[in-house]
């Protein structure tokens, strides 16, 4: 466990162009202060410890604004961004090397029994303000823009924007340095296409 504390530590250093030390990560960062005690709930949650876990989750809501169920399973060098607002349920599976931005909500739909909440895979980004809701996959590799709606399955190498997401990226170059701004966003291409027609009908009209 003490090996996975100090790999959490470094992506944060790694990712955060704001971090200036260990210590401050460790002493001063809610996103790595929900993780740490994620791990610990997480342990009590895997042998039967319900009450403990939960106790030790809920105190940590109250202390960083992320709530994390003590189920959730969570892989290396996760790093959350920020933070306030994240809710990630119990059934939920994350991979490695995955980032979340404040206001994320890794939830179900309430339609579901058992696996309620979803699996997100390797090296995944997701935005500020994102829903990802229900038994869904998010594959390797994929961006989710700010404030996506996710319902359905993400494949991976993907850019996924919009409510609902659908995605507009795929097995394409991947892009590194994305700040969730810089993406394609269908919506206003559409209307930059229909103002460009508008523009032309306009155009006729005054040569008659």
């Amino acid at each position: 466990m003490f090996e996975r504390f100090k790999e959490d530590i470094n992506c944060v250093r790694e990712r955060d162009p704001a971090c200036h030390s260990a210590i401050e990560v460790m002493l001063l960062y809610p996103g790595y202060k929900a993780i740490r005690n994620h791990r610990k709930a997480h342990w009590f949650f895997k042998h039967k410890m319900f009450f403990i876990a939960r106790a030790i989750s809920q105190r940590t809501s109250k202390r960083t604004g992320i709530e994390i169920h003590p189920g959730a399973q969570i892989g290396k060098r996760f790093f959350i961004d920020h933070g306030t607002g994240i809710v990630i349920g119990e059934t939920t599976i994350i991979g490695d090397d995955v980032t979340l931005y404040q206001g994320v909500t890794l939830g179900g739909t309430g339609k579901d029994t058992g696996k309620r909440h979803p699996t997100i895979g390797n090296n995944v980004l997701v935005g500020a303000g994102a829903k990802v809701l229900g038994p869904l996959t998010v594959g390797d590799n994929t961006n989710i823009a700010a404030g996506a709606v996710v319902l359905d399955n993400i494949p991976e190498n993907s850019t996924a924007v919009g409510v609902p997401a659908r995605v507009v990226r795929r097995n394409g170059k991947r892009v590194q340095d994305l700040d969730q701004i810089h993406i394609p966003d269908p919506i206003s291409q559409e209307i930059c296409k229909l103002q460009h027609q508008i523009d032309i009908l306009n155009k006729k009209l005054e040569e008659k």
